[in-house]
């Protein structure tokens, strides 16, 4: 099992920063787990965000985010981080952290592939 508790949402203005955080809990959680970032707007999917794959080292992100965001991790705080610079409306949703310990690189988007999630964190971006 794993728990997941994100934080750091917050309403911010275009063109700003923010950081959000998750700090995972539970037996399941390793250095080899993969962890990555969705996030849901009203009315939308689940979308991918950002993830880095157990094996690849990698982070691999959506091209919406590319150059945007980095998502990195430090397994000693057993926390996941997504950073986020030049934040624009659409960027606007609930963001959900996600891990998961047998996920393969071509599922790395989507979201069934992950076996645990968080709570989400709202980031709003509006002027």
């Amino acid at each position: 099992q794993v728990q997941l508790v994100e934080s750091g949402g917050a309403m911010v203005q275009p063109g700003d920063s923010l950081r959000l955080s998750c700090v995972a809990s539970g037996s399941a959680f390793s250095t080899s787990t993969t962890v990555g970032w969705f996030r849901q707007a009203p009315g939308k999917e689940r979308e991918f965000v950002a993830a880095l794959h157990r094996s690849s080292g990698t982070t691999h992100a959506a091209d919406s985010v590319k150059g945007r965001y980095t998502l990195s991790r430090d397994n000693n705080k057993r926390t996941v981080y997504l950073q986020m610079n030049s934040l624009k409306p659409e960027d606007s949703a609930v963001y959900y952290c996600a891990v998961g310990n047998r996920i393969i690189l071509s599922s790395l988007s989507a979201a069934s592939a992950y076996d645990y999630w968080g709570q989400g964190t709202q980031v709003t971006v509006s002027s």
